[in-house]
């Protein structure tokens, strides 16, 4: 029973050790506040700075084109399996947009000698048999210009290729308003919360491996000894 008490004791006297820790690191945020606060508004100014004068803006501009089958511009109805066959063939569509032939023809009709397929990306949405192509570029009105002459290329190619109707325009590319990337708000608090974790971590990092005894609280804690007195510092009292 007393082993029992004892072990009790011990429990007890940690539980309060790691309450008095908890309690002694949120004091040290609390008393660093500013300096995390400056920090964290300094990560944003990083951020921000970044953001507005060192990255390029990039622009997106979207084209849709609907691929038209034989049975549906005759008229008649599609069977489950020719809608599953045409699901298919719309993986090839994006395939045939990003071949080397069509892309040889957009950059020659305008002019380009850098290299296309990196600006270039192509979304099909599920049983759908429409096809968005979509190109970012520096430059908002070369982007438009780029998914329109790769839409006429794209979609002559998928007729020879695919043996369809038709590919119908949906959408025409034009030129986008506001940058795609770099997104300067998200940037911006991304860089706040940076800042303020970090400047967190490094004070909490160092008030926990600091094993200076700088309260007369820490003499019992640590060694378990139990304090007299304590003897002034002079100095500080004049």
């Amino acid at each position: 029973m007393e082993i029992k008490k004892i072990g009790e004791n011990m429990n007890n006297q940690e539980m309060n050790t790691i309450e008095i820790d908890i309690l002694l690191l949120l004091k040290t945020i609390w008393r660093k506040k500013f300096l995390i606060i400056l920090t964290a508004l300094f990560g944003a100014g990083i951020a921000f700075v970044y953001s507005s004068f060192l990255v390029t803006p990039q622009f997106d501009s979207t084209t849709r084109i609907y691929v038209v089958s034989q049975n549906v511009e005759a008229g008649a109805g599609l069977t489950s399996q020719e809608l599953q066959a045409g699901t298919y063939l719309v993986k090839d569509y994006k395939e045939i947009i990003l071949s080397q032939d069509v892309l040889t023809q957009v950059a020659t009709e305008l002019n380009l000698k850098e290299s296309l397929k990196e600006k270039i990306s192509v979304s099909i949405p599920v049983d759908t048999r429409i096809v968005s192509i979509s190109v970012r570029d520096a430059d908002p009105n070369e982007a438009a210009r780029i998914a329109n002459s790769l839409r006429t290329f794209a979609a002559q190619k998928i007729v020879e290729v695919t043996k369809v109707s038709d590919v119908t325009t949906l959408e025409e590319a034009v030129p986008a308003e506001e940058p795609t990337t770099p997104n300067i708000k998200r940037n911006i608090l991304l860089g706040l919360l940076a800042g303020g974790i970090l400047a967190t971590g490094i004070i909490l990092a160092m008030e926990v491996l600091d094993d200076r005894v700088k309260r007369p609280q820490d003499i019992e804690e640590v060694m378990g000894l139990t304090l007299l007195g304590v003897v002034p510092d002079s100095k500080k009292l004049k």
